[in-house]
């Protein structure tokens, strides 16, 4: 048996979260934490190809301990942490008796195989340190990497960058482990920090079981913060400086899953930002809008964006979304939508591969397109700018040219309207999906009624900044 660790899976905004076993996140960040996990995985195998023994390799989390050498229980344990500011990615954190009793499990059944070990949710970074006692001391990116210098040159050891473990989401799902050897562990993440805190001989505080009792949600989602943005400046933008009009609400199911089918203009997701207000106030749903990476890379848009319930777009995300009778929505464009010159603003682009009519027919739900009129104009792009450096370093497709350079969105009037759902799921049933013509058909629907939606909701608009475009009658 192999105790490695799920940094097997590189930390990264490319990370989906909650992979599984035969999902490996890609290293793009060149930390070499994660290839030193798995090059011990791969040594642990040949040294036993040719002795017929069984491997088993458990790829537990953090397991902070008092005492422990590792870097959860080196932060947890200072009273002040240093942290990477603008990040709260959410942490798996196993308790060290759940890893003994994994350990068990497995020399009980005598089974091979590699196995996440993990709890099934996680908690924030802030809550965690909260939890066990500690207080975050937020800094910059380059105040941590001096301090990592200082750090090796002292102790004369090589420097390792343990920094983007506390940046970017590394979950993993222990589904497997459940689902072959019965074994979940018992404790969650919050209730391990809780734990954490009782062996540090820290004292008991109302606040932290309260917050080790929470449930969290697996994705980072916070709807306490959406609530509090709601009330001051998602109020002001929607009801006063965008001033958005909303038809067809109806149209969202109540209960139940469903994938909202969008077009994303404006080059920053303030209309899925606004869509989101919207459900959350009007009928007290909150959709998963699946997002680009590009959108978790940075300090700040990372916490924000993440807290608002978004999601690494992947076909595995959505499907746990909707598998929970949640509500996914997809912008088909993709990136290419978002960075349309405003001239070409309201024409549709390609919608990929579409993906997002599989997903549904998959899952069995419903197909909800949705139109917005008027985002586009918040950062009309002007021209486009081709910038090697910048397109390494933000993965954007170009640097857009806007009257305010993206700083000030302008105040343009905004039109949204649901339109009448599809019920694939009515008609097909989840083998559908594999269906090309099946799929491009229903993709061709979809499209076609967006397109219809825009030429109508665009012919009755008469100003950019000002006036209704629906009818009395229809509302």
């Amino acid at each position: 048996m192999v105790i490695s660790s799920a940094a097997a899976g590189d930390p990264s905004h490319h990370h989906p979260g909650l992979i599984t076993e035969d999902r490996t996140a890609p290293a793009r960040n060149g930390n070499r934490i994660p290839e030193s996990w798995r090059r011990l995985e791969g040594l642990a195998a040949e040294l036993l190809a040719e002795s017929g023994a069984t491997l088993t390799v458990l790829r537990p989390p953090f397991v902070p301990t008092a005492g422990g050498r590792d870097p959860a229980s080196r932060l947890l344990a200072r009273a002040w942490a240093p942290v990477p500011a603008g990040f709260d990615p959410t942490l798996q954190l196993l308790s060290p008796e759940d890893l003994i009793g994994a350990v068990r499990r497995v020399l009980e059944r005598g089974a091979g195989g590699l196995y996440n070990l993990a709890p099934a949710g996680g908690v924030p970074l802030r809550k965690a340190l909260a939890i066990a006692g500690s207080r975050r001391l937020p800094l910059p990116g380059w105040a941590q990497a001096a301090g990592r210098r200082l750090s090796a040159a002292v102790r004369r050891t090589p420097q390792v960058d343990e920094v983007d473990f506390l940046r970017y989401p590394w979950t993993v799902s222990g589904a497997k482990l459940e689902r072959e050897l019965g074994f979940a562990p018992r404790r969650t993440s919050a209730e391990a920090a809780l734990a954490l805190r009782g062996a540090l001989g820290r004292p008991p505080r109302p606040e932290s079981e309260r917050l080790a009792a929470a449930e969290y949600d697996p994705f980072g989602m916070d709807r306490d913060y959406i609530a509090a943005y709601g009330r001051t400046l998602f109020r002001f933008l929607h009801d006063h400086y965008w001033r958005i009009e909303i038809r067809g609400l109806e149209q969202v199911p109540r209960a139940g899953r469903g994938v909202l089918v969008g077009v994303h203009r404006g080059f920053m997701p303030w209309d899925g930002v606004m869509a989101l207000h919207a459900m959350a106030r009007r009928i007290g749903r909150y959709p998963r809008f699946l997002i680009h990476p590009t959108l978790v890379k940075f300090p700040f848009l990372a916490n924000y964006m993440t807290k608002l319930g978004g999601i690494h777009a992947c076909r595995e995300n959505a499907e746990r979304i909707l598998g929970d009778e949640g509500l996914v929505a997809i912008f088909p464009e993709g990136i290419r939508g978002a960075f349309s010159l405003y001239r070409n603003a309201y024409r549709l682009k390609k919608f990929g591969r579409d993906e997002f009519v599989k997903i549904a027919l998959r899952n069995r739900a419903p197909l909800i397109p949705f139109v917005t009129v008027g985002s586009a104009e918040i950062f009309p792009i002007l021209a486009k700018f081709r910038w090697g450096w910048w397109q390494r370093h933000s993965e954007w497709p170009c640097f857009p040219i806007t009257p305010t350079m993206g700083l000030v969105p302008l105040p343009s009037k905004w039109h949204t309207r649901y339109l009448e759902p599809i019920h694939v799921e009515e008609r097909y049933g989840p083998e559908a999906a594999d269906d090309r013509e099946v799929v491009r058909g229903i993709s061709r629907d979809v499209r076609a009624r967006i397109r219809a939606a825009i030429d109508g909701m665009l012919e009755r608009r008469r100003s950019v900044f000002f006036g209704s475009i629906f009818e009395r009658r229809l509302a």
